[in-house]
């Protein structure tokens, strides 16, 4: 199989289609993350009987790749993007309630970076009694909170598979459509254009 060429140069374009293709392209790599963060979860939580590869199960491995699964997943329905709506979710015609799931997602991910709520634990504060009304000292106590089970990373993976085909359609048409704009270009146009530095 041939190696595609690699270009001669490449120039920045900030017109408003090179934009929303910017945007495309920045939502699909959230996509692909999150899709990453499920199966590191995945392999966290289930553990060597169910996964080919064993990765050390930690609680504050499990939080961490969760909430930047909750982040990712958040930051493609931003409205500054425009990117994907909710009502994308309810267009992919998944099985179950997805706009449930995806309203309930966005709500965790609220909880998981709260500046003021500790996600991980319910702390509630007690008096110690003598065995009678005396007070005798003060208890700390916490419950934690329920952790992230693998039938929700996997269903937030398989509504993120779903989202990933449909960023990429729309960026292969937002392609088509810059680059039909650029062929509009006069060369002295082109030669203004600052010129991106592509690493080998």
């Amino acid at each position: 199989m041939p190696v595609p060429e690699r270009p001669k140069a490449v120039c920045r374009l900030d017109t408003p289609e090179a934009a929303v293709l910017a945007d495309l392209a920045m939502a699909f790599d959230d996509l692909q993350y999150v899709l990453l963060c499920c199966e590191q979860l995945i392999t966290a939580i289930c553990g060597p009987a169910t996964v080919p590869i064993r990765i050390e199960t930690h609680s504050a491995l499990v939080e961490a790749l969760w909430t930047g699964a909750l982040v990712g997943y958040t930051r493609c329905f931003s409205p500054k993007a425009g990117v994907l709506t909710a009502a994308d979710v309810t267009r992919l015609e998944l099985e179950g309630d997805v706009a449930q799931f995806h309203a309930t997602i966005k709500k965790l991910r609220s909880h998981y970076v709260s500046l003021h709520v500790n996600p991980r634990d319910d702390v509630s504060i007690g008096m110690v009694l003598d065995g009678g009304d005396v007070p005798q000292g003060i208890a700390v106590t916490s419950a934690p909170r329920p952790t992230v089970d693998d039938t929700t990373v996997r269903t937030l993976g398989r509504l993120v598979y779903a989202l990933s085909a449909l960023v990429d359609s729309r960026m292969r048409q937002a392609q088509q459509v810059v680059l039909e704009a650029g062929l509009t270009m006069t060369p002295e146009d082109i030669r203004r254009l600052p010129q991106v530095l592509i690493e080998d």
